[in-house]
């Protein structure tokens, strides 16, 4: 069947084998005269009229407040938006203002339905924070025009929320992320709260059934808090969904489980009074968690407030069309009168839906909103949903600490990641509540530990880490960290999100979808910048020192490199002294998602600390992979005949074509380090693909370039053994080099077979070693010698 099946609107669930007991843990609450009649009637009036416009942007193009019968004309050519979910965002919008009114509490609202652009932007133009930052859309019969005629149509506002929006710091197109967002946006604001509204459909997610955990990871003596609204209005787009099919006894459940107290929202014929009465305790409950914990008498394990909004799916629009169900069904999910452009009855039902709001009694003459509607709007505008600083104005830059002196010195090994995590250490220290670290729990892996010294973990379900201050976050889901960083990255601050290599494509759509946001920043004139998004990648497939082939895959950084230019950085740091280089440069730049690649296990050091500080500042390509330099070292014994150039790719944009990316080395300087007509090969940490597209476009590359990178072969082996089994060892890279010079060196030439001979025979006496002793042979891995 191409739907559901319904029978009668708004389906109830069917009951569960759960006793009555559960009922117990259910929060009752008093809704009777909870707000005095006058707001009542305001609040109703603001509902009304924000679910008029909403629906108006779905359809009309002319007559905007249904001064005569809607005609064919007036009707959009396409029809895009979902209805479904507006009704609900609009009341929880309705009743925050109302709160914020009364309390001044600083609040933002992140909506987690996809598509309900329509609801929020009609709540800004009410509240004038459209005009704000949109000047054609007044407070005014022609801004009324504006919003409801251009919506969803070329060069206007799309169908889900978006940078463009005002006050949003999340964009619904992909499902799942808004709650461990608005988690990560409360951190270190102690006076926020984010009021987060979680569609049923939405809730069936992966991310946002481990995101229900993101409590554990505040601490309320430093931080805001959330308050999370399930709006279980029952269908998907064209099912039922499973939060709509579970009853009082299984919701409670699983949320007192989760650690949460649970308030249903349903009284339909009270539902304002309901939803009043449980927002305030919602803010009271936070209330008094906070002041225990700033108090210096903390709640163990508190149980914070959980609303679940029962409402009928496209509440107010029509009950039924052509015989079928429409409010309380699938298919008042999108648009529910698809066909009301050319189906007189579809038109119809649409004057019917849209005089139902009496839209110029909402309006007047002038398209403005009358003062009822306006009552309940806060009176400051910086406590206005849409102007709240915090979506668009809050960066606050870190104070990026000296690392020179944490230099290694030149000619010696040591590990990257030690050596970074020394660095951050310090960060955390100069930058006590602007920056945190989001890990799936592998720092101590990663040999990250060393900003555990002081600063510890976050848990606070851990009676180790309990209201300490710790500024790591470690939760083994890598969507929960990554909606954290988004969230606290696009309300101002700067975090970090370090991570095996293998596993950070599992965020790679979350990360897309985070880029399209901030790329639409960059061209909303007022959004001010923010914090780069920073990935510190490790544990990386050329290093596996005991995970097998499953800890393989580089790919990530195609993901990167696939973003728009503006935006993406890839960053393979040579040795220590460069990584610091490199971690201090990327916690300073603004608006970029950062990619930095490096191992755990220690490695040469090429470059002093002011070597390397020149070398990254002069964007110059630099060493990424020793084996190339112990290749080069190789063939300075067996083949001194042989010119050979070491050039190790630090900042990998720089090999753009010319013009395609900010650092894109000029013709001129690529010509410079790579010549115009020598043979060039290529031994790249990732995909081979990634730097054949990477290349494409540079005029004097032809044929004269290989690459090697990761061929999908590994196991659990030895280092040195998986550069042989992806021909990426210092025996492949000499043979490259060997072959590659015999077409222009007739000396090299005559001796190319018996050198390339002699490497091979070498590659697999290592082989024979590395399977026999289960290791790699006696110094590998030391700094090469040049004779």
């Amino acid at each position: 069947m191409p739907g559901e099946e319904i029978y009668v609107a708004n389906p109830p669930p069917d009951p569960s084998h759960l006793p009555d007991e559960i009922l117990k843990f259910k929060v009752q609450l008093n809704t009777r005269n909870v707000i005095p009649e006058k707001e009542l009637h305001a609040i109703q009036e603001f509902r009304r009229a924000a679910d008029y416009i909403a629906a108006a942007m779905i359809f009309l193009k002319d007559n905007i407040l249904v001064e005569r019968d809607i005609t064919a004309d007036d009707i959009k050519a396409r029809l895009l938006g979902h209805w479904g979910t507006c009704p609900g965002l609009s009341l929880v919008y309705a009743h925050a203002n109302l709160l914020i009114r009364k309390t001044k509490q600083e609040m933002l609202y992140v909506v987690g339905p996809g598509h309900g652009a329509p609801a929020i932007l009609a709540c800004l133009w009410l509240e004038s924070s459209l005009s704000t930052f949109w000047p054609k859309h007044t407070r005014d019969r022609q801004g009324l025009h504006n919003l409801i005629t251009t919506f969803s149509v070329p060069g206007g506002f799309p169908s889900h929320i978006n940078a463009q929006t005002p006050g949003s710091i999340h964009e619904g197109g992909e499902l799942g992320y808004a709650l461990s967002v608005s988690f990560g946006a409360v951190m270190d604001k102690p006076d926020l709260v984010v009021i987060c509204v979680i569609g049923d459909g939405e809730a069936e997610t992966g991310p946002t059934a481990t995101a229900w955990h993101g409590y554990k990871y505040i601490d309320p003596a430093e931080s805001g808090a959330v308050i999370p609204i399930v709006h279980a209005n029952g269908f998907k787009i064209s099912e039922r969904t499973i939060y709509g099919t579970m009853d009082d006894k299984e919701v409670t459940a699983l949320f007192i489980g989760y650690g949460y107290q649970v308030r249903f929202v349903e009284d339909l014929e009270n539902i304002d009074q309901d939803l009043a009465a449980s927002m305030a305790w919602a803010l009271d409950e936070i209330h008094k968690i906070q002041k225990a914990a700033r108090d210096g008498n903390p709640i163990i394990k508190p149980r914070w407030p959980v609303l679940i909004l029962r409402t009928p799916k496209g509440w107010g629009g029509p009950k039924k069309v052509h015989g079928e169900f429409i409010e309380g069904s699938f298919h008042a999910h999108q648009v529910p009168l698809t066909e009301a452009k050319t189906d007189p009855e579809e038109r119809k039902a649409l004057q019917k839906w849209l005089t139902s709001y009496d839209p110029c009694e909402l309006f007047g003459t002038t398209g403005e909103p009358n003062q009822e509607i306006l009552s309940i709007i806060p009176e400051e505008n910086h406590l206005k949903l849409g102007q709240k600083k915090e979506a668009y104005a809050a960066y606050t830059p870190l104070d990026v600490p000296a690392w020179e002196h944490m230099g290694v010195e030149k000619g010696t090994q040591a590990s990257c990641m030690k050596v970074v995590g020394e660095y951050l250490h310090d960060v955390i220290k100069q930058n006590p509540s602007t920056f945190r670290i989001f890990s799936p729990d592998e720092l101590v892996s990663n040999k990250l530990d060393a900003v555990l010294r002081e600063s510890g973990r976050n848990f606070q379900w851990d009676v180790a880490s309990r209201a300490k201050g710790g500024r790591v976050i470690e939760i083994l889901s890598e969507h929960t960290c990554q909606g954290m960083l988004q969230g606290y990255t696009l309300t101002g601050r700067t975090g970090l999100f370090p991570s095996y290599e293998a596993f950070l494509g599992i965020v790679h759509t979350m990360m897309v979808q985070y880029s399209k946001f901030v790329k639409l920043a960059h061209e909303t004139s007022w959004r001010q910048p923010i914090g780069s998004l920073n990935y510190l990648e490790t544990s990386t497939w050329a290093r596996q020192e005991h995970n097998g082939f499953s800890h393989q895959n580089p790919s990530f950084i195609g993901a990167v490199l696939n973003l728009k230019p503006t935006l993406a950085r890839v960053y393979l740091p040579p040795d220590a002294n460069c990584f610091l280089s490199t971690v201090a440069h990327c916690l300073r730049a603004k608006d970029y998602i950062n990619l930095m690649v490096g191992s755990k296990q220690p490695t040469p050091v090429w470059l002093s600390p002011e070597e390397a500080t020149k070398h990254c500042i002069a964007v110059h390509p630099s060493g990424s992979l020793r084996l190339s330099k112990t290749g080069c070292a190789l063939l300075r014994k067996l083949l001194p005949s042989l010119r050979l150039r070491v050039v190790n790719v630090t900042d990998l944009m720089i090999l753009a074509p010319e013009g395609s990316h900010p650092h894109s080395l000029e013709e001129a300087d690529w010509d410079a380090l790579f010549t115009s007509d020598k043979p060039v090969h290529f031994n790249y940490h990732g995909y081979p693909q990634e730097l054949r597209g990477l290349i494409f476009g540079r005029p004097t590359i032809g044929s004269r370039v290989s690459i090697e990178g990761y061929r999908e072969e590994g196991t659990t082996t030895s280092a040195l053994d998986m550069m042989l089994q992806n021909h990426t060892s210092r025996y492949h890279v000499a043979q490259a080099a060997v072959r590659s010079a015999s077409f222009m060196n007739q000396r090299v030439q005559v001796r190319s077979h018996e050198v390339i001979s002699e490497l091979k025979h070498r590659a697999e006496k290592d082989k024979a070693y590395i399977y026999e002793n289960g290791a790699d042979p006696d110094g590998t891995f030391d700094v090469p010698i040049f004779e």
